[in-house]
């Protein structure tokens, strides 16, 4: 009897544990926004072109669930939103049914923007980029503090297309590592408008050595890039 009652309290502990256990994981949550029923995915490689395409103010986070919610079966709700704090204004889109916004101080155009997970599904690597309708580009350079300094605007089509073919001519090396000897690389963040409301975002860095991006795994680049980046 007392050798039951040991095994019956054992199994009663492991099950109490893993219930505080699954109570309280780490959850790392991917940028979101439920809304209306439907949930929209932060777009990484997008951002808003300009205020001008802002429609409508259609509700506010209700709830912040990064840093509150710790359960991996919790029920998204109307409202919730992965990294916005409550009461953050959540905007419609001109003319796009699948896009909303939400103001964030953070965000390059004052909006981080959100693609519905129902929608078509769009694209804005650099590979489905209209080139020949890019009108403008910005050059950022994100600071160690994640401040984000504006370098320079580009509108020259010369200018544009020579940056543009530089990407182009980039070598594919997925083995590639930086230099971090002497620190973490520099960091710049290029947006390409093309008279579309979502404009095109990408990233490269700068080792101390050696220029580099992501247009879909790690590629080089030449140091002609270096004229466009002062630093």
């Amino acid at each position: 009897m007392r050798k039951t009652f040991c095994l019956v309290f054992l199994f009663m502990f492991i099950l109490a544990g893993c219930n505080s256990f699954h109570q309280n994981a780490i959850i790392d949550w991917v940028d979101f926004v439920k809304w209306d029923g439907i949930e929209y995915d932060g777009i990484y490689n997008g951002v808003l072109a300009d205020e001008s395409y802002i429609n409508k103010k259609i509700g506010e986070v209700k709830f912040k669930v990064a840093d509150n919610v710790s359960d991996p079966e919790y029920k998204l709700k109307n409202g919730d939103a992965a990294f916005h704090k409550k009461g953050t204004p959540i905007y419609s889109i001109k003319d796009n049914t699948d896009i909303i916004a939400v103001k964030s101080t953070l965000a390059i155009n004052g909006y981080s923007v959100y693609f519905s997970r129902e929608g078509q599904k769009k694209h804005w690597r650099f590979q489905d980029m209209p080139i020949d309708q890019v009108n403008k580009m910005e050059i950022y350079l994100v600071q160690p503090s994640n401040t984000r300094k504006l370098l320079s605007q580009i509108k020259s089509s010369d200018q544009i297309n020579r940056f543009i073919q530089i990407l182009k001519n980039s070598k594919d090396s997925p083995h590639f590592q930086p230099n971090v000897e002497k620190g973490d690389p520099l960091y710049y963040q290029i947006v390409f408008y093309t008279g579309e409301p979502i404009a095109y975002l990408q990233s490269l860095q700068f080792d101390g050595t050696t220029y580099y991006w992501f247009p879909d795994d790690t590629a080089v680049l030449s140091n002609e890039i270096q004229e466009f980046l002062p630093k």
